[in-house]
């Protein structure tokens, strides 16, 4: 279905003459995201009108939908309480994504202006590092005692439900604010009111800690189909919740720096950023693959002499490469994909890297014997060199082949999970990294059975 586009419309709207009562009415008949996909076309004084015209909990909702660093440059503009009474209606968590895109001074006199309640659940949010689960939770939950009624429960829940729009999940504390359990809100509904509340809870339900590392906990937050999990401290008191939306920002931010650092990237870049802070997530990648590049070019130099007898095998060099480059780079995506699951065993490691070797041999073996029936073809009618010159080369290159897509295989597999081993993450052992390394096992299998073979024990020559 095809998505209508209200950008042109809005803005025509607000760059109209029409009274501020009448604008905000007809604004109102849109939704927050396209209003805040408008805020960026609009200039410094038109944001201005559209901040006096509509109420703050319609900007908030605009807010909430904005990016964080374009959030802070838009409460830049706003008048300071107004500006803490917007942060004030957004959700805990991308009120906290936003503040920590302010600079110091902004972000103190915003905090100071805030509601009571809200700027004490921003601090306990804010003194969790970024990394851990709990930087990244919403106060935005209902929470109920566990020994009360099912009418009591229903009173608590319309008495919160003020402030808090996440209701579909009602969460149990003891009297000690212990998680205890949830509470479908449908089951409540639907409960008399003599029921036992006890029997409506369920105790299994899912949760995480607010100082579990965010990659840590991810995959079992991913395993779970909830509207949001409980987030609790060390002491097991209920903090927040994280909710499904969040689990799908972390799941997106995860992925974008695992797909960084496979690339040889230090961190994720975006199209706003400044050369200066693109060079330095680059370079220190690149600084390792020179170094590593130069140590190939060298094994290459020790085998000067191959080259020098027989300059043809140079002509196959970058096929030998290019496919130890590429099957280590498959292997390298499966384990990473593999290792996602913590509760990997050490006999699943050795049988995912028997299994990648096994494929490495089997791809290798087929590819290596196409390329000696096609490969020697080539030598004697293009070329015009012996049939056993011919063969004798396209035998050498096959077997180098077959050799290099195995060790790659093994390479692409084993150092990932070496990385994993040495609670290194494993996103680390980039696609380049892995591409450099068997590129020097390709060079060294290629021209070693080159020398043995064609030169030492057949004594040819091109």
């Amino acid at each position: 279905m095809e998505t209508k586009d209200y950008t042109q419309e809005i803005i025509d709207i607000i760059r109209s003459n029409t009274s501020p009562a009448v604008m905000s009415s007809r604004l109102e008949d849109y939704h927050a995201n396209d209003l805040a996909e408008v805020l960026k076309k609009l200039t410094v004084q038109e944001r201005c009108k559209l901040y006096r015209i509509l109420d703050k909990d319609m900007l908030s909702d605009i807010l909430e939908y904005t990016e964080a660093d374009e959030a802070a440059e838009y409460l830049k503009e706003m008048e300071p309480r107004k500006a803490a009474a917007i942060l004030s209606g957004m959700e805990t968590d991308s009120l906290a994504e936003v503040l920590r895109m302010l600079d110091k001074g902004k972000k103190r006199l915003l905090i100071d202006l805030l509601d009571d309640d809200v700027r004490h659940d921003i601090e306990v949010i804010a003194s969790f590092d970024e990394d851990e689960i709990g930087s990244r939770m919403t106060t935005n939950c209902i929470i109920i005692q566990k020994n009360v009624t099912v009418k009591e429960a229903m009173s608590s829940l319309i008495r919160q439900a003020a402030k808090n729009d996440n209701i579909s999940t009602i969460f149990v504390v003891s009297s000690q604010q212990k998680f205890y359990g949830a509470i479908d809100l449908k089951d409540l509904i639907i409960a008399r009111q003599d029921h036992p509340l006890e029997e409506l809870v369920v105790t299994s339900y899912p949760y995480v800690y607010a100082e579990e590392e965010i990659d840590e906990c991810i995959e079992r937050l991913k395993d779970y189909s909830e509207d949001s999990v409980p987030v609790l401290d060390n002491d097991n008191r209920l903090l927040g919740v994280i909710t499904s939306s969040s689990i799908i920002e972390l799941v997106d931010d995860e992925m974008g720096e695992d797909y960084a650092k496979l690339a040889g990237l230090t961190a994720e870049e975006d199209l706003k950023e400044p050369l200066k802070e693109s060079m330095k997530k680059r370079m220190p990648w690149l600084l390792i693959l020179l170094a590593l590049g130069m140590v190939v070019s060298s094994v290459v130099g020790v085998f000067e002499t191959v080259v020098t007898q027989l300059p043809i095998i140079m002509c196959f060099q970058s096929l030998i490469l290019d496919m130890a480059g590429n099957v280590g780079t498959q292997s390298l995506a499966v384990t990473i994909r593999v290792l996602m699951d913590e509760s990997l065993t050490g006999k699943q490691k050795a049988e995912l890297v028997f299994k990648e070797m096994r494929i490495g041999l089997c791809n290798g073996g087929l590819l290596g014997l196409m390329s000696f029936v096609l490969i020697g073809l080539y030598i004697f009618a293009i070329k015009g060199k012996t049939l056993a010159f011919s063969y004798a080369v396209s035998a050498c290159i096959g077997v180098a082949l077959l050799l290099a897509m195995l060790i790659s295989s093994a390479v692409g597999t084993c150092i990932p999970l070496l990385f994993k081993k040495i609670k290194v993450d494993p996103a680390v052992a980039s696609g380049p990294l892995i591409t450099t390394i068997n590129d020097l096992v390709a060079v060294v299998s290629y021209y070693g059975l080159s020398w043995l073979f064609l030169i030492e024990l057949f004594h040819m020559a091109g």
